[in-house]
């Protein structure tokens, strides 16, 4: 039998902290409580883009400077830069036509709202 991690245990609770519910612990969940989650999870993505960005930076760098002259470490190494530099360059604008698109239009959608009833 697999164990599941610790992670499975604990993601689901913090990323819900924000219940609409918090004063009455027994009352069940409510749809609203979901866009907390979905609204933390677009949150933590964004920021794990940006760390995986920057750790693929050090990694090519790392393999740069350890290519000792070898054309094809460097090239390896330079395609790791290239590729995190893309990578951070597509989410950065990414996030920026989303704001563009809020202002232009008035519409939030950078914010993750279900309607309400």
């Amino acid at each position: 039998m697999k164990k599941f991690p610790f992670s499975f245990l604990v993601v689901p609770s913090v990323l819900a902290q924000e219940w609409s519910n918090a004063n009455n612990p027994d009352a069940p969940a409510k749809i609203q409580d979901f866009a907390v989650v979905i609204q933390r999870i677009l949150n933590i993505a964004i920021r794990m883009a940006g760390i995986a960005a920057f750790i693929m930076l050090i990694v090519g760098g790392f393999q740069y400077l350890t290519a000792g002259g070898d054309p094809k470490k460097t090239q390896a190494a330079s395609n790791t830069l290239t590729y995190a530099i893309l990578g951070l360059v597509v989410v950065i604008g990414a996030w920026f036509i989303l704001l563009f698109i809020e202002k232009f239009t008035g519409v939030e959608v950078t914010k993750f709202n279900l309607p309400s009833q």
